[in-house]
């Protein structure tokens, strides 16, 4: 089966499986932030992989490089919302604490990712 650059890598498909953890997750907010917090997670969280995929669409190292810039931007940006999210008790701290391994990885695979762009476009 056809696969696309993008869907090899680890960080792609290991993103994948972050947003389905954290939207489940979502599903314990109160009706209240649907449109608020909840959907601000939703698009930032999303946004990890969606990055990730526009990359492979760049023919300079220099432009990938930056998608994956912004996929870690994202993936900071979720981390943040979801610590908000525990001092607001929406969820609670141990939810929480069991999706902070699958962010520090996926952060290392982006990293790295870009670490390797930018020494291909010094080439």
């Amino acid at each position: 089966m056809y696969q696309f650059s993008f869907e090899k890598l680890t960080a792609y498909q290991f993103s994948k499986k972050l947003v389905r953890d954290v939207y489940n997750l979502l599903e314990k907010f109160p009706n209240t932030e649907k449109y608020g917090l909840c959907s601000q997670i939703q698009r930032s969280i999303v946004s990890v992989p969606s990055n990730i995929a526009e990359q492979s669409g760049r023919i300079s190292k220099k432009e990938r490089a930056h998608f994956i810039e912004i996929s870690y931007g994202s993936l900071m940006e979720a981390y943040c919302q979801l610590e908000i999210a525990v001092e607001l008790k929406y969820i609670d701290d141990i939810e929480f604490q069991t999706l902070k391994p699958q962010f520090m990885e996926i952060a290392k695979m982006l990293s790295g990712l870009r670490r390797s762009f930018i020494e291909q476009s010094s080439n």
